[in-house]
């Protein structure tokens, strides 16, 4: 079995912009299974599909323990590198984010700016960076180089004038950038405009999230993409097909 730190490495080595990792995105260990048979390299895990799985909402219905019971579910099932969504935190510091995953074998994280505890607020630009600033120190401090994706909300609850959005969300990831992200999400479904201008401005590979029924892999690389993800839309795919084939049987 591999161990985490290679893990670890094999991650982070992966993300190369024009020539994208592909991350399914997996909510429990049979989904899991599946992308890795299908013979993917690594696997992200999502919060709204597992929340989903659970029956309690997004946004922090439920809690970190909860979270991470599933995800040790997941890195016993395969031998793959796994990222996992950790919303905003859950509230808690940095410390406990961190050897949490660790314990359960992930060697990646997503980290967004939207704070579901406090209404759903965006935290400040420097905040955010301070955040992943003080998640990259716990990981270096434990030894594995967890692969840190800062997201930002921007896009996706049209914070503020569109017509400087873009500037605002590079000035933004930059500074995540800068305080030790490996990884910048600027979270939504762009034009092929606005994504070229954001893998040519931000200074580490860019995620973007795809629809796995009618994304499009090579031409995303062509934007220069350096990850990506599906979110809720696997399953939401996946879910569809599953209620076509139930319904011959009413």
């Amino acid at each position: 079995m591999t161990s985490i730190t290679e893990k670890a490495t094999t991650l982070l080595g992966l993300h190369r912009p024009g020539d994208p990792v592909i991350l399914p995105t997996v909510w429990d260990a049979w989904s899991a299974d599946l992308a890795q048979q299908a013979g993917f390299q690594a696997l992200t895990v999502g919060s709204h599909p597992v929340a989903n799985s659970l029956g309690k909402p997004d946004n922090e219905g439920m809690s970190f323990g909860e979270v991470m019971i599933r995800v040790a579910q997941i890195t016993n099932a395969v031998d793959l590198p796994v990222s996992v969504d950790l919303e905003s935190g859950y509230g808690l510091d940095p410390d406990t984010l961190i050897n949490g995953l660790i314990e359960v074998g992930a060697v990646g994280l997503n980290i967004e700016d939207t704070v579901h505890r406090e209404g759903g607020r965006l935290r400040e630009a420097q905040e955010h960076a301070d955040l992943v600033g003080a998640l990259r120190r716990s990981a270096d401090a434990s030894g594995v180089h967890l692969v840190i994706n800062a997201r930002t909300d921007l896009f996706l609850k049209q914070v503020g004038d569109e017509a400087d959005r873009v500037q605002r969300a590079i000035a933004r990831l930059t500074l995540a950038a800068e305080a030790g992200a490996d990884v910048l999400y600027p979270v939504g479904f762009h034009t092929d405009e606005v994504q070229r201008q954001l893998t040519a401005a931000l200074p580490l590979p860019v995620n973007a999230i795809a629809d796995p029924a009618a994304g499009d892999r090579t031409k995303l690389a062509d934007l220069g993409v350096g990850r990506v993800s599906f979110g809720p839309l696997l399953q939401g795919a996946l879910s569809a097909h599953a209620t076509a084939l139930l319904a011959r049987w009413q």
